[in-house]
């Protein structure tokens, strides 16, 4: 396979990364904290920085985590007043260090002289800043012995820098705590495995743990269910103290019963040596550390079962690698160019095709109707199709490094070009969709000059012919002028960037919804002109007259208002009076771009006397 050069700005970039993860991690954890907490961290950040700066730059490789420690709650008895007060007013300070890495100097050593120098920075920095180194190795060695403390306390405190292995500590002893809570009776080990328990904490490592359940008295249920019912709550407790702690997706639990876990032992399984080895017991029930030791000390062999197993398992890898290289060289490379090409289909507006119908319609279409793919273009698609053809069908037995290399070179050329055509197709899209809106502008302007009896506008002078009618004469705002002859002059560009295109639709849009608004207020204006109410007797009727149709409501204040319609001759007399239904004078309304204003005449008068009697005219 081609090797991937590494740029000065890719290594940059991955130097960078980590610290940003590492910001975002303590601030995520930093807003979990009680409110007290965060108030004191906030009056203390000078301070803190000065303090986490100065210790940084002096023991950047030995620092794993620095974090503010919860005020004791509980003092000795035989403390005085003055001393307890004064104890309370210590901002303790926990200094985590890394001594996994062997030194010249013995570990108490290396302690007592980080300590000498962590502790006249902290006293240079603030009287009441108290450090409380601590090494790695002193922590992992008070769980092997059964002494559990300080995990709390560390899952307690706030930390103010940290590569890890703090929030690795803090959502593990919380997710521990709630498991033993709901399952003490089961729960015969909690472990912290991998990379993290090695001292190479970083923060994109995964937080691994394991536990084990007892499953030896189980009655109720088969094994296998109690494992996979305690795996589903657990791990949702493992995501519940994500959330809680801001350490969301870093947690990977493993749940083992304990029959599995002694058969794996007896198997020689390389993973459960390696957590047995590496693994530090946050809790134990006195299994995980006899275990440990005895693999130690070498009792824990391997059966010759075992050892066949694994021998002839590499020839198994051998053929899962070369099965993954013919899915490599069929299904991944087909759909990571068979998908992005549907989507250019899509995107042009046509239904996404068959692999058999694809290269076809994309040489129809992009080839020979719109010049914006080559020929060389789909003969690779067809080149990448056809590779995963000849593998379903026989023909290809088997793929090459070499081949994987060619097909990975040619998708990344074609995906390259296909970028392009999106930007293409999009530029087409973008042209005619301001064609069309800008035929609505027009249509709106000349639905708007059409009230005010001016016909004919031809689209060369309507920008000239807008501002006579209707600014001119101070029936529009004057600043709607300037969106006019913006959205007219932008339509005219050839070639439009993408933010004159988002111009172009943002002011046309806001022209559009002024000029709308502006033809129904006027045509509800003149719509009022074309009502008559008539109050006959209690009741009060509203006839509306729409050219040669009018409506009448018979009763405007009943609940379940009747409504007729009559023809409206020449004279203005109505007739053919019968019943109507709300949707006939939304159909009528629609038809009449102007309505009629009221002639009030003899024969009208004569018509609504005729349909209610004795009526009164309310104008």
């Amino acid at each position: 396979m081609a090797k991937k050069k590494t740029t000065k700005s890719n290594k940059k970039e991955k130097e960078k990364k980590p610290k940003d993860e590492r910001q975002e991690m303590l601030k995520e954890i930093q807003k979990r904290l009680p409110k007290e907490v965060q108030e004191k961290i906030e009056k203390l950040k000078p301070k803190l920085d000065t303090f986490k700066k100065a210790i940084i730059s002096k023991f950047d490789k030995y620092i794993m985590g620095i974090a503010l420690l919860p005020t004791p709650k509980h003092f000795p008895r035989d403390m005085s007043e003055k001393d307890v007060e004064k104890e309370k007013k210590k901002n303790n300070i926990l200094v985590l260090i890394d001594d996994s890495e062997p030194t010249k100097m013995s570990k108490g050593e290396l302690k007592e002289k980080l300590s000498v120098i962590i502790n006249e920075v902290a006293k240079e920095t603030d009287e009441s800043f108290t450090p409380q180194t601590l090494l790695l190795t002193e922590v992992w060695q008070n769980c092997y012995d059964g002494k559990y403390e300080l995990l709390p306390l560390i899952a307690l405190s706030a930390p103010i820098y940290d590569t890890g292995m703090l929030a690795a500590i803090k959502i593990a002893e919380l997710h521990k705590s709630m498991v033993i809570k709901k399952f003490e009776k089961y729960i015969i080990t909690y472990a912290l495995v991998g990379s993290i328990v090695q001292g190479k904490a970083t923060p994109t490592s995964d937080i691994d743990v394991f536990l084990v359940i007892d499953d030896t008295d189980v009655k109720k249920m088969s094994r296998a269910e109690l494992k996979d019912k305690l795996r589903a709550i657990i791990i949702g407790m493992g995501m519940e103290a994500g959330e809680m702690t801001g350490i969301r997706n870093k947690i990977n639990i493993q749940v083992y019963i304990l029959t599995d876990f002694w058969d794996s032992l007896k198997e020689a399984n390389p993973v459960i040596f390696t957590m047995l080895r590496d693994g530090v017991p946050f809790y134990d029930r006195g299994t995980f550390m006899p275990w440990k030791q005895l693999l130690k000390m070498g009792k824990i062999k391997p059966s010759t079962e075992a050892i066949d197993m694994y021998m002839s398992s590499g020839e198994q890898m051998l053929d899962r690698v070369k099965g993954k290289l013919k899915e490599m060289g069929t299904e991944d490379f087909f759909w990571s160019i068979f998908t992005p090409s549907q989507a250019a289909l899509m995107l042009y507006g046509v239904p996404p095709p068959t692999p058999k119908e694809l290269a076809g319609l994309l040489r129809e279409i992009f080839v020979k109707k719109e010049k914006m793919l080559s020929e060389d273009d789909i003969k690779i698609l067809e080149k990448v199709l056809d590779y995963r053809k000849g593998v379903e069908h026989g023909t290809i037995k088997e793929i090459t490094g070499k081949e994987l290399d060619e097909m990975l070179e040619m998708s990344q050329k074609y995906m390259k070009r296909l970028k392009l055509l999106f930007g293409q197709i999009e530029r087409k899209k973008d042209q005619e969709q301001m064609q069309e809106i800008s035929e609505h502008v027009a249509t709106a302007i000349r639905d708007v000059l059409s009230y005010e009896n001016v016909t004919r506008v031809p689209e060369t002078k309507m920008v000239e012919i807008f501002n006579k009618e209707l600014v001119e004469t101070g029936k529009v705002p004057a600043n709607l002028l300037r969106l006019v002859k913006s959205v007219f002059a932008l339509q005219k560009k050839k070639e439009l960037a993408k933010i004159d295109i988002q111009k172009f639709k943002k002011e046309a849009k806001e022209l559009l919804k002024f000029l709308i608004e502006y033809l129904q207020r006027k045509r509800a204006k003149d719509l009022e002109r074309a009502k008559l109410r008539v109050k006959y007797g209690e009741k009060l009727a509203e006839v509306t007259l729409l050219g040669n149709k009018a409506f009448l409501i018979m009763d405007v204040t009943a609940d379940n208002k009747e409504m007729k319609v009559a023809d409206v001759n020449k004279d203005g007399s109505l007739a053919n009076l019968k019943k109507a239904k709300e949707e006939d004078y939304e159909r009528s309304l629609a038809k009449v771009a102007v309505p009629v204003k009221v002639e009030l005449s003899d024969s009208l008068f004569k018509s609504l006397e005729g349909i209610f009697g004795t009526y009164e005219l309310i104008l």
